[in-house]
């Protein structure tokens, strides 16, 4: 993971290259105060303040850059990532100006848009990092937590399925409970068959080195409110026996995005301090296919005791997430946030850059969506409509895992799951896609955080209070 600490650092008075930051309009009385050289380069790069565009201009025995931007008076997320990514390695600070060194949110941006997975290549890259100073020392370690969060949903992702199993996963729970003092619980073989049904009939067709397992950690003064975070962790999706075919498996590594997400948010709720009681939930495991896979047409019994039909074995991950949900309701929170990868329907219907979110409180959907909005990581509210759960009847089960009608897919997946979180308790459910199958700046494709900065604001307005 790259040392997000040396990509923003306080500004005190280091030496830096300067980033004049310009809107359109402003272009031609900004280039009056340049030399003729200086003009003349500007022309050469074609730079005439377009949003998104940038120059780097001679100055003397040096140089600085300008770029465009909507309003420099309020700087988006994403506006500096570009620059982040292509500026020579270096110090850089904001030039002075009306708002002098302050970043606002494009601080996140900056740290984003050096992400690069390079795990698995034999040259990895040996670019320098660029570092921005700020004046605004008081959000560092806000932004670099956030910073931090993104990079490890888009490592976990991004990590073929090979390495990035249950067991992994479970390492990296161990670790976030080292690093912030946390308890961890794993439940597996026997244990997990008898506690966990669906979660192990899920799992048991994998090898021996993916096996199925239910992670949880435990993190708080217990006088706090208790909150949960369920995660899906289905760290590889054949389809099981109504298997995949090759075009919809082959991104079947990111369907632990939900777990990835989970993990993200415990450290970002953990590493604040927020003031809550957390239970982090993770079912993991491999929808794989062998001899004793589970079959369409089998009814599985729930931990919760609730016997499921199986209409579709690439229904799975509302199965693990089931008995995960179920765990989370036994220890009475007020409040369950679940991440999933859940439905090719919600991708249908809001596209790759929207989570469809499923709430039962309208408060609490208003919140994460207005949330979403000012730290630009929006969601879209699908309905939990009640007339959709006669799609889910099943013949000789109390519930069937796949709808009767092609219609509202992503609707029923979550009706499905509603039927396991407890009656009274605030719930909000997030189908997202944890993949970017375009770059955009800042956001390179491949797999990325989405909802995950919606979701933390949220939690930080609900437990203390700051609405910033």
């Amino acid at each position: 993971m790259t040392d997000k600490n040396a990509l923003i650092q306080p500004d005190r008075g280091q030496k830096a290259v300067a980033i004049h930051l310009l809107a359109k309009d402003s272009f031609e009385s900004f280039v009056k105060g340049l030399s003729a050289p200086q003009r003349a380069a500007l022309a050469a790069q074609k730079f005439v303040g377009d949003t998104g565009s940038h120059a780097i201009v001679p100055d003397g025995d040096g140089w600085f850059v300008v770029a465009g931007v909507a309003d420099p008076d309020a700087l988006s997320t994403w506006c500096l990532a570009k620059l982040a990514d292509v500026l020579p390695a270096g110090t850089y600070r904001r030039a002075p100006g009306k708002l002098g060194g302050e970043l606002g949110k494009a601080a996140l941006g900056w740290i984003a848009g050096q992400y690069g997975f390079d795990r698995y290549r034999s040259e990895p890259s040996d670019e320098g990092p660029r570092i921005l100073l700020t004046t605004e020392v008081k959000a560092i370690d806000a932004v670099i937590a956030e910073g931090e969060a993104i990079e490890l949903v888009r490592d976990l992702v991004n990590t073929p399925a090979e390495d990035m199993g249950p067991g992994q996963l479970e390492s990296e729970a161990e670790s976030l409970a080292k690093a912030f003092r946390a308890e961890v619980k794993i439940t597996r073989g026997e244990m997990l068959e008898r506690e966990y049904p669906m979660v192990h009939a899920v799992g048991r067709a994998a090898g021996r080195a993916h096996a199925p397992r239910l992670i949880e950690l435990e993190w708080g003064d217990s006088k706090h409110p208790r909150i949960a975070v369920v995660g899906k962790g289905v760290c590889f999706d054949s389809g099981g026996l109504d298997i995949k075919p090759g075009a919809g498996m082959l991104l079947m590594k990111k369907d632990m995005g939900g777990a990835a997400h989970a993990l993200a948010l415990a450290r970002l709720i953990m590493g604040a301090k927020l003031p809550v009681r957390l239970h982090l939930v993770i079912p993991a495991v491999e929808n794989a296919i062998s001899g004793n896979s589970f079959r369409p047409g089998d009814v599985l019994r729930s931990r919760a005791g609730i016997t499921v039909e199986i209409g579709n074995t690439d229904a799975e991950g509302r199965l693990i997430l089931a008995d995960a949900l179920t765990r989370a309701g036994e220890k009475e929170p007020e409040l369950v946030i679940d991440f999933a990868t859940l439905t090719g329907a919600a991708r249908v219907a809001v596209g790759p850059d929207l989570p469809a979110l499923f709430t039962r409180e309208d408060k609490t959907a208003q919140d994460i969506l207005d949330a979403g909005l000012a730290v630009e990581d929006p969601c879209w509210r699908l309905p939990l409509y009640e007339g959709y759960r006669e799609y889910l009847k099943s013949d000789i089960a109390d519930i069937n895992n796949a709808g009767s009608s092609g219609f509202a897919g992503a609707s029923t997946a979550a009706l499905f799951m509603d039927r396991f979180v407890p009656k009274g308790v605030d719930w909000a459910h997030f189908d997202t896609f944890a993949w970017r199958p375009a770059a955009k700046p800042g956001r390179p494709k491949g797999g990325d955080a989405l909802g995950l900065r919606a979701a933390w604001l949220m939690l930080q307005r609900r437990y203390t209070g700051d609405h910033g």
